[in-house]
């Protein structure tokens, strides 16, 4: 990052998604990054005070004044997901580049709206998709595309938190329809975009989602199967009352095997061997198991904080979007499709959900 040579000013609007502070402190540990966070905005005032004072940024009450401040160039929306299309809106109307956290909203008529004000404001507009980024994951796609494993004919990504274990989690905004639709589309959201990402857009999903621990905090389990035009069949499984695991990515291949190992919260923060390998694969012709020596993180905060750099790199435009306003609007098609999925009882065809309003 030594060509960074300019700092740019940036402004946090919404502190409610908890992965933009791992980016606020990335930022002002290292400042090769060029990147300054200048101040932050937040509809609630005890958020807001305790950002301001974690992150030593000035904070405003009103957004049209954080936007006005000619000093800051790019804009993180990290507030509520409901509140997203709105903020997106302004925030575009100020000709400000923008970082959008996930999901891009909670429908899919929202995500219209954001993808409609990026293209009339013409801004620089990215996704924050950590697995997009991720060291294992881009050698992983690396792999698939190199083309050396022929065709795929499975690919299944395990992915999980503990949150439904946790007392608090109940009360938080998470769980609010007001605010979220609930942790299948706030979390499991991340599995569906790595295969949009990795395979492109699915034909068909059929899911199974339950809310099998509390009632109150819906759809703690789920397991969505995509297919594709001659294959793969691909699978995420999520389960969000999940303390340890360890298998994260499976990708069986007319070739070979590509296996990931400590990809996600649970297995990443749970004991492992010390002298475990993250990620390997099997080509049959070489008959061995190959490592990537890729090191996987002590703990997955470490990969959230590591979103730093390439949000930084977009910032200064020595890369492009780690995903478009459009790609962002099709991961969330794919998370939408699978709730028709689970309400009808049917395999339901992505184009369907194309113009529907879910």
């Amino acid at each position: 990052m030594d060509s960074l040579v300019t700092r740019i000013g940036v402004g946090i609007v919404g502190f409610a998604h908890g992965h933009v502070d791992a980016y606020c402190r990335a930022w002002a540990q290292n400042h090769d990054l060029g990147i300054e966070v200048i101040a932050g905005w937040d509809h609630d005032q005890e958020r807001l005070s305790a950002a301001g004072t974690t992150h030593g940024i000035e904070t405003y009450s009103d957004i049209d004044k954080l936007l006005g401040q000619v000093s800051i160039q790019a804009v993180v929306i990290a507030a509520e997901t409901s509140m997203h299309a709105e903020l997106v809106e302004k925030v575009a109307s100020h000709h400000k580049a923008i970082i959008l956290q996930k999901p891009m909203a909670t429908t899919l008529s929202d995500s219209d709206r954001i993808v409609k004000a990026v293209a009339r404001h013409d801004v620089p507009f990215t996704m924050a998709w950590q697995m997009r980024v991720d060291p294992q994951n881009l050698k992983i796609k690396a792999l698939v595309d190199s083309g050396q494993f022929g065709r795929l004919f499975m690919v299944r990504r395990r992915h999980g938190l503990p949150t439904h274990q946790w007392p608090e989690f109940g009360e938080s905004w998470h769980v609010d329809s007001r605010m979220n639709r609930d942790i299948w589309a706030d979390d499991a959201a991340h599995p569906i975009d790595f295969l949009h990402w990795l395979l492109g857009v699915p034909e068909t999903v059929t899911a199974e989602i339950e809310s099998l621990l509390d009632p109150k905090v819906p759809m703690d389990n789920g397991i969505a199967v995509f297919r594709y035009q001659d294959g793969p069949i691909a699978e995420i499984s999520c389960s969000f009352t999940c303390s340890a695991a360890e298998n994260t990515t499976e990708v069986i291949a007319e070739n070979g095997t590509i296996i990931q190992n400590y990809g996600d919260v649970p297995s990443c923060n749970a004991p492992r061997p010390g002298d475990a390998e993250g990620l390997r694969w099997f080509l049959t012709a070489e008959n061995r198991w190959t490592p990537s020596g890729i090191a996987s993180p002590t703990n997955h905060g470490t990969r959230i904080a590591d979103l730093a750099k390439p949000l930084a790199e977009f910032l200064h435009k020595e890369r492009g979007p780690i995903a478009t306003a459009q790609e962002g609007r099709t991961s969330l098609m794919m998370t939408l499709a699978c709730y028709v999925s689970a309400r009808e009882g049917r395999r339901v065809r992505l184009d369907e959900c194309a113009t529907t309003q879910i």
